[in-house]
């Protein structure tokens, strides 16, 4: 357990909107005035809070469902993780929020019906994945030694501050319900500690360290900025990029004003100690102009086709995306469309098998056009259930 104190935002959700919380309070004193869930998350963000609590207060199945959609949606808007609590009344309510993109689930450990279900879905999800409410000091040992093999984290009210002693070694969170104040969180999240120091890295007479800046997803670059000392710090210590404007004379925070921040995911120097290669998830434009990059204008390409996968699948899908918006006569791809979701899985189903069959031939290029075969057929029923392949990548990153 680290011993550094990170603030944590708690958000009560109702039909979609950030509500006072149980004692008619919001949880976090700089989100009072906001109704918007995002906005809330985005501030606190950019605030340097290192997670958020999402409290469901839905009353029934279809809001429930209705939260679920709000919290999909705000997993994917912010880059720090998201809590989920409240409204869990089954495994499949688990299994829902971990798949909309909650970073752990809590279960309220006053529900006796929830004591089978912490190992259920620790089993199931991982203990890495389950959280639990506690308000009362548990004596029992063989019963702390349940919560600790199943649960991650524990979340207690600010009266029962003093229980998180029972619990030396796991992460505790300390839900305050009577101050206006951010709640307080310790949690193992990422620390930015850099094993090379600022005094060892090679500066110019200016004292400046150039920063290449790098898309964390993609690969793309960016931009180039320049670092002090202080920008670095303040990188390290929040997470956001910050860097010194040579123009101006003075430390600014990527976004600030025009709200594209961009979040540290890898720091990077090269082998003379004199450059860094900052990897980000950007939010929004990079370049002042408006553009993706600052390096939007292409001086020379040469006569090659771009094999990257992700560039290739991304591509193929752009034009069955396309040909699903304007359609094209004679458009094998339309014509799946056309025929429905029926006619799609029955296609999707052809090509499995015929990958296994190609699978017992000793000569793998068969595989490879089956393969390719069934990828395309799998794209145009994407498209069909409205996913895209960064829903898909999503998915596969959480799962390792």
């Amino acid at each position: 357990m680290t011993d550094k104190t990170y603030d944590i935002s708690a958000i009560y959700l109702k039909n979609g909107k950030a509500v006072p919380g149980f004692h008619g309070k919001n949880a976090c004193g700089r989100c009072v005035g906001y109704s918007e869930p995002l906005a809330i998350l985005q501030g606190a963000q950019n605030h340097g809070d290192r997670a958020a609590m999402i409290f469901d207060l839905s009353e029934n199945d279809e809001e429930h469902e209705q939260a679920i959609a709000k919290l999909r949606v705000l997993c994917k808007m912010v880059q720090i993780p998201v809590f989920a609590a409240g409204a869990i009344n089954r495994l499949e309510d688990v299994k829902k929020l971990l798949y909309a993109g909650c970073a752990r689930v809590f279960l309220n450990y006053g529900k006796e019906s929830n004591h089978q279900m912490l190992q259920e879905a620790s089993e199931r999800f991982g203990r890495e994945k389950i959280g639990v409410f506690l308000s009362w000091r548990v004596r029992d040992a063989e019963e702390m030694a349940r919560l600790e093999k199943y649960a991650s984290m524990l979340l207690m009210s600010d009266v029962n501050r003093d229980l998180a002693e029972d619990f030396p070694a796991m992460p505790v969170l300390i839900n305050d319900e009577e101050k206006e104040r951010c709640t307080e969180i310790h949690v193992p999240e990422t620390e930015y500690r850099s094993p090379v120091s600022w005094q060892e890295l090679k500066k110019g007479s200016d004292g400046l360290v150039p920063c290449i800046v790098q898309d964390w997803e993609n690969g793309e670059v960016l931009m180039m900025a320049w670092m002090n000392e202080e920008a670095w710090e303040k990188t390290l210590d929040t997470g956001v990029m910050t860097y010194w404007s040579r123009s101006r004379q003075e430390l600014w925070k990527k976004g600030e004003t025009s709200g594209h921040y961009q979040y540290l995911k890898a720091l990077s120097v090269d082998c003379d100690n004199d450059t860094l290669l900052a990897q980000v998830a950007q939010v929004g434009a990079a370049c002042h102009t408006g553009n993706r990059s600052c390096f939007y204008r292409e001086l020379i390409r040469t006569a090659q086709k771009d094999t990257d996968p992700q560039t290739v699948l991304e591509e193929v899908y752009r034009v069955i995306q396309d040909r699903r918006k304007n359609p094209k006569e004679g458009s094998y791809t339309n014509y799946l469309f056309d025929k429905g979701i029926d006619k799609i899985l029955k296609k999707v189903g052809e090509e499995a098998a015929e990958i296994i069959i190609a699978a017992k031939n000793p000569d793998p290029v068969e595989s490879v056009y089956e393969m390719s075969d069934f990828l395309y057929h799998m794209m145009v029923l994407m498209a069909e259930k409205g996913l895209t392949w960064q829903d898909i990548t999503d998915e596969l990153a959480r799962r390792h």
